[in-house]
């Protein structure tokens, strides 16, 4: 029984427990669907289906070929619901499982703008907040990046900094940190206050930066497993994307949730390496990409995806335009925006 306890103990603290462990049986290669793009994607189980099945309210709007491909009918596509909630039910050799998937109407804004921790410099709000998140939709950013660490007692805040306030995030409890206000009056935000807010809206994608624990790699590690978990607790998949320092914590993304976007951080690692691990692409700091100026073609060739932060003055930002870099992180959304409309 003592050993069984503290088996328990140690899952939990890792964020695993026993009925985490698979997080959700089912999840689609894609997300979004347009009229003119009605297959959304592929389904997959954490084990073999024999076979699929549409389920629920919805179950008349979708049909799942052969192949496991699920596509929206025309007239339900051409709707003015921005998404639907599709359940999905799954017979595999361990049983019928029933998971609840939802898919969006891409309408996310397709140029290279990500509001480095959503747009605040501008409008002199705080950054990280969720009005910064605001403003960025409300600007017509391709994304808006925010960071998220995890309390002592395992609940998910987001914030730049390991300290708020002089206040150490993972050594302190939710309870106390709830108790803070940020600069501009608001609460703290927590992960599910902010992915909420987000998700009101299909202009923006939520750029999820998993920070590195400083206490050390295993926490690092259960912080990535309940992130990723509370994307799918919420339906959020078609929203966020997610980047990372840790190579371990992109890798983990991944294993959890295959058909999520993830962008390696560090600068350490080449195209072909990331192409090797299976991640989506890069975000590297630009004076690593000045460097390593053939590393944005080579990228582009294996189909990666190619970010550069923080760039902030008009020189640095007319540079990686021009070399046609996919993405830019910055602290001035305001001046890119008007340079990618020009």
């Amino acid at each position: 029984m003592k050993s069984t306890i503290v088996t328990f103990a140690i899952l939990t603290f890792l964020g695993t427990t026993p009925a985490m462990a698979q997080l959700f049986p089912f999840s689609l290669t894609n997300y979004t669907y347009k009229p003119a793009q009605l297959t959304i994607g592929t389904l997959q189980g954490k084990e073999s289906v024999s076979r699929y099945t549409l389920q629920g309210p919805t179950a008349n709007l979708f049909s799942i070929n052969k192949a496991n491909q699920l596509t929206i009918k025309a007239e339900a596509a051409g709707s003015d619901k921005p998404w639907y909630d599709v359940v999905i039910e799954g017979r595999s050799a361990s049983g019928t499982k029933r998971d609840t998937l939802r898919v969006v109407k891409d309408s996310f804004i397709r140029n290279q703008v990500i509001a480095h921790r959503g747009a605040w410099k501008q409008s002199a709000t705080t950054e990280n907040s969720i009005t910064s998140l605001q403003n960025a939709v409300k600007l017509g950013c391709m994304g808006s990046e925010f960071d998220v660490h995890m309390s002592s007692d395992s609940v998910l805040f987001v914030n730049h900094d390991h300290a708020i306030q002089g206040i150490e995030i993972e050594k302190t409890p939710a309870a106390e940190l709830a108790k803070i206000k940020l600069s501009n009056g608001e609460s703290f935000p927590t992960l599910e206050s902010y992915l909420k807010e987000g998700m009101k809206q299909t202009r923006t994608k939520l750029i999820l930066e998993i920070k590195t624990s400083k206490v050390g790699k295993e926490r690092s590690l259960a912080l990535t497993e309940r992130i990723v978990k509370m994307v799918h607790q919420l339906k959020a998949q078609a929203w966020v994307d997610y980047i990372a320092f840790d190579y371990d914590v992109c890798k983990k993304v991944k294993e959890l949730s295959p058909e999520a976007a993830v962008s390696y951080l560090n600068g350490d690692k080449t195209p072909e390496q990331l192409a090797g691990d299976h991640l989506n692409g890069f975000d590297y700091h630009y004076s690593i990409l000045r460097k390593n100026e053939n590393w944005m073609q080579d990228a582009s060739q294996r189909k990666l995806t190619t970010n550069v932060w923080t760039v902030n003055s008009e020189a640095d930002l007319r540079w990686f335009l021009d070399h046609k870099v996919d993405y830019i992180t910055t602290n001035e959304p305001e001046l890119l925006l008007t340079m990618v409309r020009q």
